[in-house]
């Protein structure tokens, strides 16, 4: 079971240790009124185990923040009931829809019974700018991993939990994403990190300016790639885990270099439609 790390007075991550997609790194941000939980998990158990480390520690969770709407990131926030939610638009769009569970089901079958009875919360707080939200977070609207991220960042700490934008160790999955703009929009983050703000990845180890470097130089060999999986150049990725995801990532900067912003149909096979 994940657990919650100490970064600097007040702010915490809550790190795994594997590859596996269907659990997402996540942060606890505490202020005077309560605490700020970054990112929700992708189903309610895992949700309520962050949950109850969270409020052992006697504060109340007053905020979550989803730096994505991809289910893995925002799928337990229910769990959070009482607590106001932000996300970007394309995040509030999402979670106004219902729960599309048999692609969940098909993608993750080992949490296929769960996925049964899924039932999200809408956003509450829909984040268009940069905006200080407590006194000690801030939260900064994106794009790349989909057409809209949100990253949150404790100045006063040097931490920077960035969520689905970035992924350190791990290959990526950029199904509904944009590889090249998301490769420009990680520059706030390589600035950020040339500074010596640490940054917390939805997937893989804390890093810094090495890792999101790589993570940039990922997402251009695979605009590169002109569609083809083969054509990924080498490079510090050729260790990562998860490299099946070669094939959606590449698909996918091919279809919108040639103005088609619709699924991979790699992508499409692994959830059940085609």
């Amino acid at each position: 079971m994940p657990e919650l790390v100490d970064l600097a007075q007040g702010v915490y991550a809550w790190l795994h240790d594997d590859a596996d997609l269907g659990r997402t790194n996540s942060g606890v941000v505490l202020d005077a009124d309560g605490a700020t939980v970054i990112d929700a998990q992708m189903l309610p158990s895992q949700a309520s185990e962050l949950a109850a480390a969270t409020e052992t520690m006697g504060f109340p969770i007053r905020r979550c923040i989803l730096t994505s709407g991809n289910i893995e990131f925002c799928g337990g926030n229910s769990r959070f009931t009482l607590a106001a939610m932000f996300g970007s638009p394309v995040t509030s769009g999402h979670l106004d829809q219902p729960p599309n569970i048999e692609a969940y089901q098909h993608f993750w079958p080992e949490h296929a019974a769960e996925f049964d009875d899924l039932v999200t919360r809408p956003v509450s707080h829909v984040v268009t700018e940069a905006n200080m939200v407590t006194p000690a977070l801030e939260l900064i609207p994106t794009a790349g991993h989909t057409a809209g991220n949100v990253m949150a960042h404790v100045p006063a700490a040097g931490v920077l939990f960035t969520g689905g934008m970035c992924s350190f160790g791990v290959t990526p999955l950029a199904f509904a994403g944009h590889p090249a703009a998301w490769s420009a929009n990680l520059e706030l983050v390589e600035h950020l990190a040339a500074t010596g703000v640490r940054i917390v990845p939805g997937h893989g180890s804390i890093g810094g300016i090495e890792e999101v470097r790589a993570l940039r130089g990922y997402l251009t060999a695979v605009v590169d790639a002109e569609g083809d999986p083969a054509n990924v150049v080498a490079g510090p990725w050729d260790g990562w885990a998860r490299r099946d995801l070669d094939a959606i990532n590449v698909e996918r900067a091919a279809l919108i270099g040639a103005g088609d912003p619709s699924m991979p149909p790699s992508m499409a096979r692994a959830i059940g439609l085609r």
